[in-house]
């Protein structure tokens, strides 16, 4: 019976060294971008206090509060900005306050490394609305992005015109 259950645990000490499929499934992954996994943290008080606070700055429209809680290098537009374009310029002139305001009563859900806004941006990869994401930098949170959809592919270049013979 010894001899059995020695037998049975130096086998299973063996096989816990061979190679296995993970090497394989590593290399079939490795080169392509893949989705950062992200913890729903919507119940997090501290996430919930950040949150309440951003749904105030915007309602008021109190720039200095929301710059304070951007990020670095927040996102507000796809193209390079013009010089001297801030978000609040952009907002102002392209009257997107009242969308921002309306995003922020949404419900949050992790996607990509953020928490985002609307929900459905998470759910459909073709979503075409605006959209909005906060992230965890340096152990605190930062308003990330509000951008509209990305913009589509750009036409292919027109093939050139057929000439006779």
């Amino acid at each position: 019976m010894r001899f059995r259950f020695l037998t049975s645990f130096l086998l299973a000490c063996l096989l816990c060294g061979c190679p296995s499929q993970r090497k394989e499934q590593k290399e079939k992954t490795e080169g392509k971008p893949q989705p950062v996994p992200t913890k729903d943290v919507s119940g997090d008080i501290a996430f919930q206090s950040f949150v309440g606070r951003l749904r105030l700055a915007v309602e008021k429209k109190d720039a200095p509060t929301l710059r304070a809680m951007m990020s670095p290098d927040f996102g507000y537009r796809w193209d390079p900005a013009p010089p001297g374009e801030d978000p609040f310029i952009y907002w102002d002139r392209n009257r997107l306050w009242g969308e921002l305001t309306r995003l922020m009563q949404e419900r949050w859900v992790p996607y990509d490394g953020f928490m985002v806004v609307p929900p459905q941006l998470s759910q459909d990869p073709g979503y075409g609305g605006f959209r909005a994401g906060v992230q965890m930098v340096g152990g605190s949170w930062r308003f990330a992005y509000f951008v509209p959809a990305p913009p589509a592919d750009p036409p292919p270049p027109p093939s050139p015109a057929p000439t006779s013979l």
